[in-house]
């Protein structure tokens, strides 16, 4: 019984449906992010800014959609952090193609997302769905996409302001990183509490 009401609190049951608009307007999204990276790379700052601003509408659109006309489904669940983590993780590369930031910012988001994948597979196992979003997390996010959008804007002309853009930029970057690396160790505790749940609840029976 436990270990229903934990999944229960950690994986609500959504609709298991996949042909909604909510998940149309997700995978829009997935596939606007390489373009978005693309254009990063190549320096068509203003292109990418419209895009992105786009995607950042869709992203609050779908989710409005889902709640009000009852849509939410399993595999929305999963696209919409996805997408999350794929523009994160594709603007810092293309960031870090075009030498506005360092490699290092992708290396350390992207191994942060590698233990967060991992997790989630290990929890599969289990039966255990998505693991609910903390504000932490919520934060890091936030921050690493407003960093990611002051240093786009920053690279669009070349002057005094806009350097003091880049440089709050990174440091806004800086502070994302390291919320989103709280948030990973949040959630892995939180996982290997359910898994540990597991194996109590395997020993008493």
């Amino acid at each position: 019984m436990s270990k229903l009401i934990i999944k229960k609190q950690y994986s609500p049951e959504p609709r298991d449906i996949y042909f909604t608009v909510p998940n149309f307007i997700s995978l829009l999204r997935i596939i606007s992010i390489p373009l978005i990276a693309m254009l990063v790379a190549r320096h068509e700052m203003v292109s990418a800014l419209v895009v992105l601003a786009l995607s950042a509408v869709s992203d609050g659109l779908d989710g409005l959609i889902a709640r009000s006309f009852n849509q939410v489904s399993k595999i929305g669940q999963i696209l919409d952090p996805i997408a999350d983590r794929l523009l994160i993780f594709c603007s810092i590369l293309a960031l870090g193609i075009a030498g506005i930031i360092p490699w290092w910012m992708l290396i350390v988001v992207g191994l942060r997302d590698l233990i967060m994948a991992v997790l989630v597979l290990v929890l599969a196992q289990h039966d255990y769905g998505p693991l609910p979003v903390h504000f932490v997390g919520k934060a890091g996010t936030a921050m690493l996409l407003i960093a990611i959008v002051a240093l786009i804007f920053a690279d669009i002309w070349s002057n005094s302001a806009t350097d003091v853009l880049h440089l709050c930029g990174l440091a806004t970057g800086i502070w994302g990183v390291g919320l989103y690396w709280l948030a990973g160790y949040i959630y892995v505790r939180q996982g290997i509490g359910l898994l540990r749940n597991d194996g109590d609840t395997f020993h008493a029976a």
